[in-house]
């Protein structure tokens, strides 16, 4: 569903991805983790189609997206709600951009409150919900673009460790319904660990791929999954291959 092709990108003199080449299966759930500044932000804006890259292409669905926008929904890292929306309005924003009429996108996004854990909050401002709320009517807003991929920029990074961690269960919940294709950046190896299918590791820049590593670990993955000997054996290989990419 992602296709990633010897993706290369320059900031002027400054090389920042390196032949990137990977590929996302159709449903799959892959994180790229990597040093600060080495270029996974990068990525996501060349996959939203906001940003061509220097060389090499990238494609979902199997059509190249390089420069052609609305073919994912992208969630970048802050939250961006918009303060004179209510909750309500705020959902409907992407739906609203890519073509459906406000009417049918309040009715779509009404019958996933509930899912999203906002029940009863439809008219609140964004500035009365609190950090969890915002980042879940965020991931409504995005679910509600009506695409199949989604790249989620640190969509948790802000949060305090026990909010984030119940939002790992929560997000494993609603995907487990809603089966979509998701590129997830990440500093957190454990956030990746839990969610993921594959962890893709990233070297400083400019950034090449380190490794591809496999997460063969049972679902769902609970808040205790992470004490488990194979969470800790799979956390201390991708914590090893993350200092290699230093190097």
């Amino acid at each position: 569903m992602i296709r990633v092709d010897t993706v290369t990108h320059r900031f002027g003199d400054v090389a920042v991805l390196d032949r990137l080449d990977f590929d996302v299966p159709k449903g799959g759930f892959a994180s790229m983790v990597g040093p600060s500044g080495c270029g996974k932000s990068t990525l996501l804006r060349i996959l939203a189609g906001l940003l061509v890259p220097t060389s090499g292409d990238a494609a979902i669905g199997g059509r190249s997206i390089v420069g052609r926008p609305g073919h994912a929904a992208y969630m970048p890292q802050r939250d961006l709600l918009l303060p004179w929306r209510r909750a309500l309005a705020n959902a409907t924003v992407g739906a609203e951009i890519a073509g459906m009429s406000r009417a049918e996108a309040e009715q779509r996004a009404e019958a996933l409150f509930g899912r999203f854990g906002l029940e009863g909050f439809q008219r609140a401002w964004p500035a009365e919900l609190s950090g969890g709320m915002r980042q879940r009517l965020a991931l409504l807003r995005t679910f509600l673009c009506g695409r199949d991929v989604l790249l989620l920029d640190e969509p948790f990074g802000a949060l305090d460790a026990i909010t984030r961690r119940d939002m790992h269960v929560w997000l494993q919940q609603v995907l487990a319904d809603d089966r979509r294709t998701v590129l997830l950046v990440t500093h957190d190896v454990e956030e990746a660990l839990v969610l993921s299918d594959v962890v893709i590791v990233l070297s400083d820049r400019p950034a090449r791929i380190v490794d591809q590593m496999p997460v063969d670990l049972a679902r769902p993955r609970t808040v205790d999954a992470v004490t488990d000997d194979g969470f800790v054996a799979a956390k201390s290989k991708l914590l090893a291959a993350l200092e290699a990419g230093r190097r």
